[in-house]
């Protein structure tokens, strides 16, 4: 059993165990577009027993050994959020989306719920695809750039500030559209005259949800502050 600190921030209690990332997420806590709260606040607002929360926070061990992210300078955060959860989005999102029609083309008249399931699960697609691009083609060789950089690099956006804010607005519209495919879902319980498919999708939309949110934190509450100290530095340098 760990210690949890009730007065941290849901990003920090993230950063420090990643492992705790799918407790908050069952417990509907948003670690990534809200990790700026404070555990205590969170739960409270939510409604929960705050010591309860605590108790089965401090009962997740570790998360297994993987790559030391939180400790990654902006240059190497960027190649291994690439190389993970944007491999696995432009993998995942054409995937779920086709599986999506064909569980409501076959169980669509008996839950007609799975109609907006669908269109969620759609409209996710279309804002994180161009957003992936943008990244990657754009927002991410600047952070490249300027972690080469010896003086201030001159970009066409300004400071990264500013298309750091566009990524933020963009995450805000993902969370929003995956806890609305959780409401509409019923936190993801299938029904009794659900079929393989049905229990596939769910489970995509599980997985889907946890690897978003993980992404999202990692650049919201680790990466973005770190480019922005960084720029910060850079421009205090007399040239």
């Amino acid at each position: 059993m760990t210690t949890i600190d009730m007065n941290a921030t849901l990003a920090e209690l993230v950063t420090a165990n990643p492992a705790l990332a799918a407790h908050l997420d069952r417990a509907g806590l948003d670690y990534c577009c809200g990790g700026q709260r404070r555990l205590v606040d969170a739960v409270t607002t939510a409604g929960l027993d705050v010591g309860e929360v605590l108790r089965a926070l401090a009962d997740v061990g570790a998360a297994p050994e993987t790559e030391d992210w939180s400790s990654m300078g902006p240059a190497a955060l960027v190649e291994h959020l690439e190389s993970t959860h944007h491999t696995y989005l432009h993998d995942a999102l054409p995937r779920v989306c086709a599986l999506a029609d064909k569980v409501v083309a076959v169980h669509g008249a008996r839950h007609p719920e799975l109609a907006d399931v669908a269109r969620f699960v759609t409209e996710l697609r279309a804002d994180l695809e161009p957003h992936l691009l943008k990244e990657e083609r754009v927002l991410f060789p600047m952070i490249r750039e300027l972690c080469n950089a010896t003086t201030a690099p001159r970009f066409h956006c300004g400071s990264l500030a500013n298309p750091i804010r566009v990524m933020g607005v963009e995450h805000d519209t993902a969370g929003d559209l995956l806890a609305r495919l959780r409401r509409t879902t019923g936190d993801y319980v299938v029904p009794a005259d659900g079929c393989a498919s049905y229990h596939a999708l769910y489970a995509a939309l599980v997985e889907l949800e946890a690897d978003t949110h993980l992404h999202v934190h990692k650049e919201n509450n680790v990466l973005f502050p770190a480019v922005l100290a960084a720029e910060a530095a850079i421009d205090a340098v007399p040239s």
